[in-house]
This record gives C-alpha cells, sequence and structure tokens, in this order.
C-alpha cells in the first residue's frame, strides 16, 4: 500500500525571510515614486516660472504699443504742425530767393570792392602780355594817361590797368621785368593765379573779373584788347549815360560760323556744342565789352564752375545765356566801324 505525500509547516526562520524581501521591494518603489515626484515638480515649477518671464515681457511690448499709437491731436498740436510747414515753406522761398540772388551776381557781406570804401564809375582792364612792352608805351603816349594825371583819372571814377597774369615759370625773368615795370609806372593789374600763356587766354577774362571786383567797387567793368586805341572821354561819356543800370551786357553784338576744322583760325574744340548749323549764339565781341556789377559779381562768385571756350568773347556770351542779362547792342563799340562817334578804333 503506497503512503500519501506529506507536507510541512514552514518554519520561523522561513516566514521571517519572505517578510524582510517583501519590505526590501516596497521601499525601492517608494523611492523610485519619490524621484519622479521631484522630477515632475522641478519640471512644473520651471514651466511656471517661464510663463511669468513671458508675461513680463508680454506686458513691456503692450505697453511700448500702447504708447506708441497714434494720439488724437488737440488744437494746439494741429496749429503746430501748421507752423511748421509754414516755417518748412518759408525756408525753402528764402533758399530759392538765395539762389536767385547769386545767379544775378549778389553776394551779402562779399569782401569786395575797393578798400577805401571809395565807389568807381568804372575799371578799365586792358589786355597786355610779356612781349607787349612797346606797345603798353604807345598807349601811355596816346590815350591812356600816366602818374599824376592816372591819379586824378581815378579821382573821377575811372581806373586803367593793364592785366597780365605770371610767367609759367614763376619768378623768372619775364615776371621780374613786369613787377620792374609796375612798379615804375603803377599801373598793372597782375593776376597771381593766372598762367599768361597763348593757351590760357579764353580763361584770363574769369580772373580779371574777379580780381576786378574783388578790388574796386564800380558800376561797370571793362575788358579792352591791346589792339584797339580808346577814346576814353567818349567812354566815360557813353557809361555816365547808363548809370544805375543793372544786369547790362553792353557791346558790338555779333555771331558768326563756328569753326571746326582743325588748324583753322578761330578754331573752335567744341565745335559740336553749338549745334548742326554751327552758328554761334549772340555775344558782344572781345575787343570792347562792358558788364555792370552783378554780372561781373556774377563771374567772381561763379568763376570755379563757369565752362570757357576757345575764346574769351564767346565765353563770357555764354555765361551771359544763363543769367537775366540785358544784352545792349551799341554800335559806338564797334572798333572797326566807319562811325564817326565811336569810342574806339583798332590800333
Amino acid at each position: 500500500m503506497e503512503s500519501l505525500p506529506t507536507t510541512t509547516a514552514p518554519s520561523k526562520s522561513e516566514r521571517r525571510g519572505r517578510s524582510s524581501k517583501s519590505s526590501q521591494s516596497s521601499s525601492k518603489s517608494s523611492v523610485i515614486m519619490a524621484f519622479f515626484s521631484c522630477v515632475a515638480w522641478l519640471y512644473v515649477a520651471g514651466r511656471l516660472w517661464q510663463d511669468a518671464e513671458n508675461r513680463v515681457v508680454l506686458s513691456d511690448i503692450l505697453k511700448m504699443s500702447y504708447d506708441q499709437k497714434p494720439k488724437v491731436l488737440t488744437v494746439d498740436d494741429k496749429l503746430m504742425v501748421l507752423g511748421c510747414k509754414d516755417l518748412e515753406r518759408r525756408i525753402v522761398e528764402t533758399e530759392m530767393e538765395l539762389s536767385l540772388a547769386k545767379s544775378q551776381g549778389y553776394l551779402k557781406n562779399s569782401k569786395s570792392g575797393s578798400s577805401s570804401g571809395k565807389k568807381f564809375l568804372a575799371v578799365i582792364g586792358v589786355y597786355s602780355g610779356f612781349g607787349s612792352h612797346v606797345r603798353r608805351n604807345s598807349f601811355r603816349r596816346s590815350w591812356m594817361p600816366q602818374g599824376d594825371v592816372l591819379t586824378k583819372l581815378e579821382e573821377r571814377g575811372i581806373v586803367v590797368r593793364f592785366v597780365i597774369g605770371r610767367s609759367p615759370n614763376r619768378g623768372d625773368s619775364l615776371d621780374r621785368k613786369i613787377d620792374e615795370e609796375n612798379q615804375a609806372k603803377k599801373d598793372f593789374l597782375i593776376l597771381e593765379n593766372h598762367e599768361e600763356a597763348q593757351e590760357e587766354l579764353s580763361k584770363k577774362v574769369k580772373f580779371f573779373f574777379s580780381a576786378a571786383v574783388q578790388n574796386w567797387d564800380a558800376e561797370f567793368y571793362i575788358k579792352v584788347d591791346d589792339s584797339i586805341d580808346l577814346d576814353l572821354e567818349g567812354l566815360i561819356s557813353l557809361l555816365e549815360s547808363r548809370r544805375g543800370q543793372d544786369n547790362a551786357y553792353i557791346g558790338c553784338m555779333k555771331s558768326g560760323q563756328v569753326v571746326s576744322e582743325k588748324g583753322d583760325q578761330w578754331y573752335e574744340p567744341e565745335w559740336w556744342k553749338f549745334g548742326d548749323e554751327k552758328s554761334y549764339f549772340r555775344h558782344a565781341g572781345g575787343s570792347l565789352l562792358i558788364l555792370s556789377k552783378n554780372l561781373a559779381q556774377y563771374i567772381n562768385i561763379n568763376s570755379g564752375s563757369l565752362k570757357t571756350y576757345a575764346f574769351d568773347d564767346t565765353s563770357i556770351g555764354s555765361w551771359m545765356i544763363g543769367v537775366q542779362a540785358t544784352y545792349i547792342d551799341d554800335n559806338r563799340l564797334c572798333c572797326s566801324s566807319i562811325r564817326q562817334d565811336k569810342v574806339c578804333s583798332v590800333a
């Protein structure tokens, strides 16, 4: 007969071991749960702190937007805006008037004119060169006063000077001879910034009018070639009749064909600028021409930007086109004419 299996009850030591294992498993779970709870708390706290920072930034942005939004203008604000616009309009108008005044030759508080404050009727500049000593002496013996007579003429309001530049080789014998002659005769206007050379001749007129305006305050400024003789008293009489006339551009007016063939006499290198007809605009002949004070001042003020052509008379004519000059064609200034009352003749 088979015997049945028998069961035995666990001993006390076995029950104590099982209880110890169960308690260790429970404590590990608690630690893990506590760790995840801390992590979750830190995450929530971080998000709350970040949201608080965002709210501060958004609050600042909203405040700035509120400060910058358009406000309702009061009556005083509107009047202030209108006043600023009116002031801006007046500034623009004043600038335009100033530009117009400059274009007409006026320059406020300019230092031009005689240092003595004396006002003259005219300044007459007679072109001359280094090789023209004999011709200058011829003029001095004929129509151009010397010494005390020249001084008395200036007391009448007429200044007459030979106009010459400096040698390309500054300080050479040519310059020294002119300085010596001027020291003896005292009848030169020496253009220190102009080089006396044939290729620079058309630019000489800018330096002459500028120097004349800066040295003497006169009603008229006159450019004369050294190839003509003057009836000085006749010229003074003509000027007296024109006193008080602004914008006056006076001379023997002419025009003519522009010479475009290089090597020909009177060749104009920039002939193409004068159009298909190749004809000069109306201008005063260069032998003798007269400008009123404001036109001479205009040349003085703008000399740095004025364009010169091959000849000084056409250069001046081009400048006069751009201003409100009054063209006066006076046949008495046509030196080659047969008029009995002309004030100049070919020497």
